[in-house]
């Protein structure tokens, strides 16, 4: 039988109801070593959806998402965009932290795409929930997750494309690849091009005032 998500959603699902649900998932074995399951955040008006790979360790620790190093990142490009993050609902693909030991760190592992696609449920409650004008994935396997192994994210970076899930999808760089940068310059080129990513996000009104 093949492992996913799905007997572990709740029957009449909210945004609210789903971090709770999420705590008993044993979709995949992922849950063995994470230290919680972390779902999405945001309100339920919101009209972007930030999708990442995965929790990072303080994601892990404090059941939050995109409150680590990336996370601060994040918030600065999005500031930059001149997009308030309290109006973003951001979540990410695959809910409980996968990691390997170092010393006494606990250093990112990326999930399978048999790990990807059993998460994929929760991912799906939460758009069905949201219904969002647009969908910006962070990296390449967040995009994969929605638009197929087929994409590249160097191919198909910033273009839109439709899905059933949302009106409109966009892929961009996931901030933790800025961290692992060693030439500040690259760093900074790569910064602004998520920066314009955004900008991209913002030029469709998405979160034009009421």
């Amino acid at each position: 039988m093949q492992n996913s998500a799905t007997p572990f959603i709740p029957p009449h699902p909210t945004l609210a109801t789903l971090p709770q649900a999420a705590q008993s998932c044993r979709g995949c074995d992922l849950y063995l070593h994470a230290t919680q399951a972390v779902m999405g955040e945001g309100p339920a008006t919101a009209r972007l959806v930030l999708i990442g790979e995965q929790p990072g360790d303080q994601e892990d620790q404090q059941g939050r998402p995109f409150v680590g190093p990336a996370g601060r990142l994040l918030n600065q490009a999005l500031d930059e965009a001149g997009i308030d993050r309290n109006q973003v609902y951001v979540t990410n693909s695959v809910k409980h932290f996968k990691f390997e030991e170092r010393g006494k760190r606990r250093i990112h592992k990326k999930p399978s795409a048999a790990e990807v696609q059993a998460c994929q449920p929760w991912l799906q409650t939460e758009l069905s929930l949201l219904k969002p004008e647009l969908v910006v994935c962070l990296g390449a396997t967040a995009a994969q997750s929605l638009l197929g192994k087929q994409f590249r994210l160097t191919a198909d970076r910033g273009r839109i494309f439709p899905h059933a899930w949302a009106k409109r999808i966009l892929a961009t760089i996931h901030p933790s690849a800025l961290l692992r940068l060693r030439d500040s310059a690259d760093r900074k080129r790569e910064f602004t091009r998520l920066v314009h990513d955004l900008e991209t996000a913002l030029s469709g009104n998405v979160f034009a005032p009421e």
